[in-house]
């Protein structure tokens, strides 16, 4: 399990989680260098991604990454935390919450992908599980992927705004690029939709604050459909809405990022 880990070890703990096709240094851009003054920081590279090695060949759960993300959070000495999940990594911080609530003493959702969508992912994720073309598409994608590709799909994701100077190079796109990464990226984001059904009708039996933070421009992950509906289901949950802003809510707007983190950490008696 790699995590980076910063701020001073008496602080109340942030687990910064990231989404499909990420890694922790996502979050080591920009967010977790600002919450480290005030919180203990650890931003997780979560199984498959980053430099975190694949549980299994299968695609592995939310609730199992969040079993293994929170056996690490207990390996580094962390009590009750605020988790902060963006993307994918929504569904892991929600299946913590439900699955591991002792330490899961809120959640912070930025542009979490937490409730059922209508329709299919595309051929991608489906033709990348497969075991043909994991051992054939997948290794061609890895050796002919151009650095004109990857910033068209950096910007892609956070479009309409542009990507922050610098973040191409830090985020690191040869780790996403592996073979072995985008098969673990691609069976985690093709088997979820079941995980998610699951996860969605179990929402209204948790008792901890929840924070979600989503752009009205988030094409990737709509708001209309995860945000908005996600907190209908749970008492107290807020929506904070970022006008125009898509699906990088944490590059876009990080002064709102570090505001939810800050009202949740409040609320849930951290600070």
């Amino acid at each position: 399990m790699h995590a980076d880990v910063s701020g001073p070890e008496s602080a109340p703990a942030v687990i910064l989680v990231h989404g499909a096709s990420g890694n922790a240094r996502d979050y080591t851009f920009l967010l977790a260098p600002r919450l480290a003054a005030r919180y203990r920081v650890v931003a997780v590279d979560r199984p498959g991604l980053g430099h975190t090695p694949a549980l299994h060949q299968r695609g592995e759960s939310p609730a199992e990454q969040a079993a293994l993300l929170d056996a690490a959070a207990g390996a580094l000495g962390i009590g009750r935390a605020v988790i902060v999940g963006h993307s994918y990594g929504g569904a892991v911080a929600m299946a913590w919450a439900l699955e591991r609530p002792a330490r899961a003493a809120g959640i912070v959702s930025l542009a979490g992908a937490t409730m059922p969508w209508p329709g299919g992912l595309g051929p991608w994720y489906a033709i990348a599980s497969s075991r043909v073309g994991g051992a054939t598409v997948v290794p061609l994608v890895s050796r002919l992927a151009t650095t004109s590709l990857i910033h068209r799909s950096i910007a892609a994701v956070f479009a309409p705004q542009d990507p922050p100077p610098g973040y191409a190079a830090h985020i690191g796109a040869g780790l996403t690029l592996r073979p072995a990464t985008l098969r673990a990226n691609a069976r985690q984001v093709n088997t979820l939709r079941p995980h998610i059904v699951d996860m969605a009708a179990r929402y209204g039996g948790l008792d901890l604050p929840v924070e979600v933070l989503h752009g009205t421009a988030d094409e990737v992950v709509p708001v209309r459909i995860h945000g908005a509906r996600m907190i209908e289901r749970i008492a107290g949950a807020r929506l904070t809405l970022l006008e125009g802003v898509g699906h990088m809510p944490h590059h876009s707007d990080p002064e709102a990022a570090v505001a939810a983190i800050d009202r949740i950490a409040a609320r849930a008696g951290l600070t």
